[in-house]
């Protein structure tokens, strides 16, 4: 079986503690860390998407961070939000340089702010970028960002991997970044020092990091087919830590993975829940079993997620319950748990007048058969195993699941104009979470469809525009559990697992640790003992 890495990412480091060298130029590997990707890193301009999510981690930095402990500072050591919840006022750090020795100002910042912003389109997907209204410098390490409306995930989308991050003003191309940049200096603690597309990248540690100079001083990203391939260039030494990206769909063997720790050099770390793996059900499609509260509800206690979580991921994701872990803000509200027990989802079936005739194998109403269609990416084959195993757990209560693969592009079509049945998604993710999930609620090209056949549709959007403006924190918890409890109690939203970040490490690995982001890890944090 394999695990799936679709939005979220497996690290698994090895290949250390044999004295074997890394085949990259280096005579120390307790100096370097060398990752296989299935992709290469592309184009790293942080101010559009096509890059490696994990290497722009490395080399770019936002105003404030996201920790488990609330927003800290990062590049902006404190700031001031006004009354009316319109202003932020950012006070700079003083002693921090990108990497071509350029100064980060507050010029610089309001250069990178309007770089964004001039290629407004790209970027509507994240709401803080359609209520930004001005970028004001104050004084050299002042800078003031004024938005058109209160939003309070304001800090929390500023601190994302991108696109709010920054770039040396040097690095623009004609005074802008949307039509690409000339170089990619950031502020970061490693720099890209060299790259050979669909080979290698090559990331030194920063020497005048302002956060203090990284142990581990070079990171070198080489490009390998997902799989055996890369699971033997791990066992030949090329490789000394691998993952699957933000792009990937599958990782490693699991089992490869365990004769690793079982062997008694390696050591497993797993972050807590990064994003719920889902089926997301078509509420809005009228004369359909799957309109039905009553259906959606026999399919959330007909699925045994203990068994998927076990037997399919092998324990490296975890059975869900709710459409958020309680880890995420706001969503530690105490919903009601359905269980998996196939006998209640007779019983709802029964009650909603969905018989199973004597001699059939699938239930009927008013001549219309309890029949279904689920859509999977046929790419990861964790998803297929699932469609399958899903398909056959419905079947024994009544109900007829077709299960169709299909390429992702053609999933998210399907999800956009709302012309599926069920089909496999996931929540954004930690660091997007719950807001950016809950706002695509409303939105026609995600979750439009999902929620629109909901009975208090309109209540629920309601209190979704009313929650990204809220200024009050009581008002903004309510609000956010009753969003919440109204999906939860539609069912249109089945979990399934949760993803998290898990790593393989030899024991001599030190200082590993997690972001509240399933996209990037803190090497810089890390050393070998």
């Amino acid at each position: 079986m394999f695990v799936s890495a679709l939005m979220a990412f497996m690290l698994l480091i090895a290949g250390c503690s044999d004295g074997r060298k890394v085949n990259t130029g280096t005579t120390d590997t307790r100096r370097e860390i060398v990752y296989a990707t299935a992709k290469d890193i592309n184009d790293m301009n942080p101010h559009l998407y096509p890059g490696s999510m994990p290497a722009q981690g490395m080399v770019y930095e936002s105003l404030v961070e996201n920790t488990e402990d609330g927003i800290k500072p990062l590049l902006a050591e404190s700031w001031k939000v006004s009354d009316d919840g319109k202003t932020y006022t950012f006070h700079l750090r003083k002693d921090v340089k990108f990497h071509d020795g350029e100064p980060l100002n507050a010029e610089a910042v309001k250069k990178n702010i309007e770089a964004v912003q001039s290629n407004a389109s790209k970027h509507a997907w994240i709401k803080l970028s359609t209520k930004i209204s001005g970028c004001n410098v104050l004084d050299e390490h002042t800078v003031q960002l004024v938005l058109s409306e209160p939003y309070y995930p304001a800090l929390l989308e500023l601190s994302m991997t991108r696109p709010f991050v920054f770039i040396s003003p040097k690095s623009f191309i004609n005074g802008e970044t949307k039509n690409g940049v000339s170089s990619y200096n950031g502020t970061g603690p490693y720099k890209l020092a060299e790259h050979k597309i669909d080979q290698y990248a090559v990331f030194e540690a920063n020497e005048s990091y302002w956060g203090g100079v990284p142990q581990v001083k070079k990171i070198t990203a080489k490009v390998l087919p997902a799989g055996e391939t890369t699971f033997l260039a791990l066992k030949k030494g090329e490789v000394n830590f691998v993952f699957t990206d933000d792009r990937g769909t599958d990782s490693l063997d699991v089992e490869a993975m365990k004769k690793l720790t079982d062997s008694g050099d390696y050591q497993l770390v797993r972050s807590k829940a990064m994003n719920t793996k889902m089926i997301v059900a078509n509420s809005s499609k009228s004369n359909h079993p799957v309109h039905e509260t009553a259906v959606r509800e026999a399919i959330w206690h007909a699925i045994d997620r203990d068994t998927i979580s076990k037997q399919i991921f092998n324990g490296t994701e975890s059975a869900a319950h709710t459409l958020f872990s309680t880890n995420v803000n706001y969503a530690d509200i105490g919903l009601k748990n359905r269980v998996y027990d196939p006998e209640a989802s007779q019983k709802i079936l029964d009650g909603a007048g969905w018989k199973l005739e004597a001699g059939q194998t699938v239930r009927t109403k008013n001549g219309s058969k309890l029949s279904m269609k689920l859509y999977y990416d046929a790419s990861s084959s964790s998803q297929k195993t699932q469609a399958e195993f899903i398909q056959s757990s419905l079947k024994k209560i009544g109900m007829d699941l077709e299960i169709i693969g299909e390429e992702s592009s053609s999933i998210a079509n399907r999800r956009s104009s709302g012309d599926y049945d069920l089909l496999f998604n996931q929540t954004w993710g930690l660091a997007y979470d719950p807001q950016s999930t809950i706002a695509a609620f409303t939105t026609k090209s995600s979750y439009f469809h999902t929620t629109s056949g909901m009975a208090k549709a309109d209540e629920l959007y309601k209190k979704i525009d009313q929650v990204m403006v809220s200024m009050d924190e009581n008002s903004r918890k309510a609000l956010y559990a009753d969003i919440l409890r109204m999906v939860h109690d539609e069912a249109v939203f089945i979990p399934i697992t949760n993803g998290s970040v898990t790593i393989v490490a030899p024991k001599q690995l030190k200082g590993i640790s997690f972001k509240q982001t399933q996209f990037e890890l803190p090497f810089e944090r890390m050393y070998f003992e």
